[in-house]
């Protein structure tokens, strides 16, 4: 008979025997005793524990509590993974509509179950609601599409990928919460509550604001001005939105909030800058800098007032530019760059360099945060060129578009598409033109070649260079020509100013270009070479001229005189010292005289600058009146020289004659305290001081860049001035306390 094992069984004998086995549960946790537990001591687990009864009390044993989860939004992962969706949408082109955007989930944003939103949301949306600046009446940004037209690139942020991993790990736990970085900016505030007082001191408690502030008939007269004279040209404010609030604010100046009085009072600063001292004391009977100091007075109380270095209202940065457009002409460069920098990095922290962070604005708040951005960006360039600074502010490091080509009444406050470019003319056409002029030049090759030449292109892109002389800029010309020139009327201001100074700065982009692609060449030395960089140099002269000369720019001088073409003169000069009997040469002093006499009341014949200027303009005439008394022919001295030495006999002390020499004599005794010990022979990438300017639309440069050829310490003596020690303020300038004399010509 044969038997089964006895260690056999059948199924169902086995599945019972399993079922009867108990199930291994997990150790439990020992836990310290509750004494031990208070007194923080080891404990040896035992009951009662040795340090129960050496103390001689009952041992009572800890028990461990349930651990306590935060409340859970039931569709948190669903919403994160919609989010994560639509950003991969958005960077590949694809149209959708934001969750948000869907009118069906408006009620429900509003539910009770939507309040603890903040505390589960990535941080992608917290960064984007905290950075996104308030729009005109004072609302924070929303998200809307992202335009077909460009990819954005979204860069990671750490805090971002800690807590993606948290949720990877845990999806249940909301610990990631306390890495956001919204709670550190919250944490920061209450630890510090008030350091508004770097910048502008601290707030002069003694001056009541609303005094400050001009009657509401002069409020309304300063708010016509800015709109005349500098809107046109920064466009960095929204007109329609903007006037509501200013009329409504004019009638109650006691409750204004200090945002837009900070507005208010760069709005004033700019109204003033923008007259000439005639005008102003016409209009308010009084003088112009003293209502300059008054307002900007009260704009910097108003930026205390509204915790500008903290705040991330787009009311409160643009008020911050506008001030210190207003105190350009009487701050050296050097300090108005470094308070520049503050600027540019609170606009960096509020994200409006950047077009994934734009996405999350409404149309209107991201378009005019783009002109914001274009408009700072381009004065830091210019005031950095003539601080001598290698500023790298317009390198192709960040993707902010070029603002569109549309009015300001074709953007709204409830729009969630981008208008469409109707028309080739609009209000916001010089903006506009001189953000495409800065966007083209920072990517240009002989632009990085000066500033940045680690972002140079690649050996084999430098093959497919242009040989013709101004290739790139010449393509350029082209484009801009035929997309936004074609189209101006001669007879409107705007157009007008917009032709000439597109033209202007696209013949130093010229200039720029031809310097960096023959310097350091046999090439740089000859006659077709040095005449064609004469031939920009003459231009960037005569449309300046045209800008000065024309009534049509009478409201926009305040810009012009901020780019005065002093490249142009500086190469005119260099070229008439080599070829003084040239058959260009009578055209070119004609050129430099009309200039000159255009420009008589920015060069006032008491200023540092001039003495430069008639310095190095004067060493020319003596090499042209050497060549033609060599020959025995005649010679009919140019207006501009006339004009210099009369302003220099004007300037001289009593009983000296000034003299052709006395120029010279007056630039090496006044001009001491700012010649550099430097040595010439710069390299063409490293910084000098003649050429090289990276600006938008400007015309001249005193900044860094390429250096001029056929210079010596004989004539020019170029190398060794320091452009940061002079007094930049030309119209008020004045040596040894003399007052200029050079504006009643």
């Amino acid at each position: 008979m044969s038997m089964l094992p006895a260690t056999s069984e059948t199924p169902a004998s086995a599945s019972a025997s399993e079922s009867r086995q108990p199930t291994k549960s997990k150790p439990r946790r020992l836990l310290a005793c509750v004494l031990c537990q208070q007194r923080k001591v080891k404990c040896d687990h035992n009951y009662p524990c040795a340090t129960c009864v050496k103390a001689r009390v009952q041992c009572v044993q800890a028990t461990q509590a349930s651990r306590r989860r935060r409340r859970q939004f039931p569709e948190r992962e669903l919403l994160v993974r919609l989010r994560h969706y639509e950003d991969l949408l958005n960077q590949h082109n694809i149209k959708c509509e934001p969750l948000h955007l869907n009118p069906h989930l408006t009620e429900h944003k509003n539910s009770p179950a939507s309040t603890g939103k903040a505390s589960y949301d990535s941080d992608d949306e917290e960064l984007g609601n905290s950075t996104a600046a308030a729009n005109d009446n004072g609302q924070p940004g929303t998200i809307t599409p992202i335009p077909e037209r460009t990819k954005v690139y979204k860069a990671k942020r750490m805090f971002h990928v800690m807590r993606e991993e948290v949720r990877d790990r845990d999806k249940d736990d909301s610990s990631d919460d306390e890495v956001q970085p919204i709670v550190f900016k919250k944490a920061w505030d209450e630890a510090i509550e008030n350091d508004h007082h770097l910048l502008f001191g601290w707030p002069q408690t003694v001056v009541a604001m609303y005094t400050l502030h001009p009657q509401p008939v002069q409020v309304f007269q300063l708010w016509q001005l800015y709109l005349d004279n500098v809107n046109p040209l920064l466009k960095v404010t929204h007109t329609p939105s903007l006037q509501g609030r200013i009329i409504e604010a004019a009638g109650d100046v006691l409750n204004i909030k200090p945002e837009l009085e900070a507005l208010m009072f760069s709005i004033y600063c700019m109204a003033i800058s923008s007259l000439s001292e005639d005008d102003c004391r016409a209009m308010f009977a009084s003088p112009k800098s003293d209502l300059l100091v008054r307002y900007q007075l009260g704009c910097q109380q108003a930026l205390l007032n509204s915790s500008f270095l903290r705040c991330t209202s787009r009311d409160c940065l643009t008020a911050l530019y506008l001030y210190l457009v207003s105190i350009r002409p009487n701050t050296t460069p050097e300090s108005l760059s470094s308070m520049l920098g503050v600027a540019v990095r609170i606009a960096q922290r509020m994200g409006i360099h950047n077009e994934a962070v734009l996405a999350k604005f409404t149309v209107l708040e991201a378009e005019m945060s783009r002109r914001l951005w274009w408009s700072l960006i381009l004065f830091d360039t210019r005031i950095g060129e003539m601080a001598d600074f290698q500023v790298s502010s317009l390198l192709p490091t960040w993707d902010c578009r070029v603002p569109l080509n549309v009015n300001d009444s074709d953007l709204r406050q409830d729009m969630k598409e981008p208008p469409q470019v109707q028309g080739k003319s609009t209000d916001a056409l010089f903006a506009v033109v001189r953000s495409e002029l800065g966007d083209f030049l920072r990517h240009t090759m002989f632009h990085l070649g000066y500033y940045c030449p680690s972002l140079k292109p690649t050996d084999g892109d430098l093959q497919r260079r242009p040989d013709t002389e101004g290739g790139e800029t010449v393509r350029f010309e082209k484009t801009i020509e035929a997309k936004y020139l074609n189209f101006c009327n001669l007879d409107n201001p705007l157009h007008f100013m917009t032709i000439w100074t597109t033209r202007g700065s696209i013949a130093k982009f010229c200039l720029m270009e031809h310097h960096s692609r023959y310097a350091g060449s046999p090439l740089h030395q000859a006659e077709t070479q040095r005449e064609a960089a004469l031939s920009y140099a003459l231009s960037m002269l005569e449309c300046n001229t045209k800008l000065v000369t024309s009534p049509f720019t009478k409201g926009f001088i305040w810009m012009i005189h901020s780019h005065f073409p002093f490249v142009g003169y500086i190469q005119t000069v260099q070229y008439l010292k080599w070829r003084p009997m040239s058959a260009k040469a009578t055209a070119a002093w004609q050129v430099m005289s009309d200039n000159y006499h255009a420009s008589q009341d920015l060069l006032s014949g008491g200023s540092r600058f001039f003495e430069l200027l008639a310095s190095f303009i004067l060493q020319a005439w003596d090499a042209r009146e050497a060549a033609f008394n060599e020959t025995g022919s005649s010679l009919e001295t140019p207006q501009i020289v006339l004009s210099i030495r009369q302003r220099l006999a004007r300037m001289a002390p009593d009983g000296e004659n000034p003299g052709v020499q006395q120029p010279q004599d007056a630039m090496e005794m006044e001009s001491t305290d700012f010649l550099m010990s430097t040595s010439m022979g710069h390299d063409v990438y490293n910084t000098s001081h003649i050429m090289g300017v990276h600006n938008d639309y400007a015309f001249s440069g005193l900044g860094s860049g390429a250096d001029l050829p056929g210079l010596s310490i004989q004539d020019i003596q170029m190398d060794y001035v320091d452009w940061s020690a002079m007094n930049w303020d030309m119209g008020n300038a004045s040596i040894s306390g003399t007052v200029a004399t050079g504006s009643q010509e």
